[in-house]
């Protein structure tokens, strides 16, 4: 059986003079949890549109689990989570779960389904009377009612506090846990850090860089060390070896280095300094020298 999940081949779509998506080839494993990552205009909601056969390519192909996305729709095997996703002003939250779960052949039961959102005390309240965080678990709970074996979530985490983040982050966890594949789009890098198993870079349409997050960071270069002056001096830092950039955060020094080990030998034995850390670059880091870099080109 082919464990592909998601399959998109040479897709391309225009609007106007501008490719949104060009020549985008992107296959997820089933049972993954794929981050799709990319500045505004990088293509991520163009892509998840035509993945999930609410938009059609110009050119190229789709498939969920060897199917059109019609086809895997209709068979229950694809939930998602729209940012722009409407509602009944008067339907209760209980009362969409229980609308999703009519459309699946397998649905989860309708308690499991609020528990899992965090939204079991609010079931009965209206949707037009919900805050944006809670309109935001709503539509989570919609789309995991169906116990879909894909799950796309666009942005699923706008609008929750910090609380309500870890609370998401750990019902994916357990709906992972059983199988289940997840792709997601985010502007908050630290949760594709942390969350994803595989990091996908979009930038002007194109996948500029796909891997684990620590293959990821590593595809900026370099390392950071930083350390507190201890009253010594500034000037200089810049010609330390292997030093590409010095950034000063209060007393706190930060350098950015092609080479950590040169840059440390030659720090201790021209200066003092107290608190020395060596770090690899943030995936933030990352993220906008691959982002910027493509979109220059």
């Amino acid at each position: 059986m082919d464990d592909t999940a998601v399959r998109l081949s040479g897709l391309t779509r225009r609007f106007g003079p501008v490719r949104a998506v060009d020549g985008l080839d992107l296959s997820i494993a089933r049972g993954s949890t794929v981050a799709l990552l990319g500045p505004n205009g990088a293509g991520k909601t163009t892509a998840l549109s035509l993945l999930l056969g609410l938009d059609r390519p110009d050119s190229g192909t789709v498939t969920l689990f060897g199917r059109p996305p019609a086809e895997a729709v209709r068979a229950g095997r694809v939930g998602a989570m729209l940012q722009d996703a409407g509602w009944v002003p008067s339907a209760t939250i209980r009362e969409v779960v229980d609308l999703a779960r009519a459309l699946y052949p397998r649905a989860v039961a309708t308690d499991r389904v609020l528990a899992l959102a965090g939204l079991t005390e609010r079931a009965d309240r209206r949707l037009d009377k919900l805050s944006g965080g809670e309109a935001q678990r709503a539509r989570f709970a919609f789309a995991l009612a169906g116990d879909p074996d894909l799950l796309v979530l666009d942005e699923p985490t706008a609008a929750l506090d910090v609380a309500a983040r870890q609370a998401f982050w750990a019902a994916i966890h357990r709906y992972t846990a059983d199988g289940h594949t997840v792709l997601f789009s985010t502007h908050h890098l630290h949760e594709a850090d942390e969350f994803a198993d595989r990091v996908v870079v979009l930038a002007a349409g194109r996948v500029v860089a796909d891997g684990p997050p620590a293959q990821i960071r590593t595809l900026a270069g370099g390392r950071t060390v930083s350390f507190d002056l201890a009253g010594g001096p500034v000037d200089g830092l810049d010609a330390l070896p292997g030093v590409r950039s010095v950034q000063l955060r209060g007393e706190r020094v930060v350098l950015t280095t092609d080479d950590a080990d040169a840059t440390v030998l030659a720090l201790a034995g021209t200066r003092g300094f107290r608190g020395l850390e060596v770090t690899a670059v943030a995936l933030e880091a990352a993220f906008l020298t691959l982002t910027t870099t493509s979109t220059e080109h």
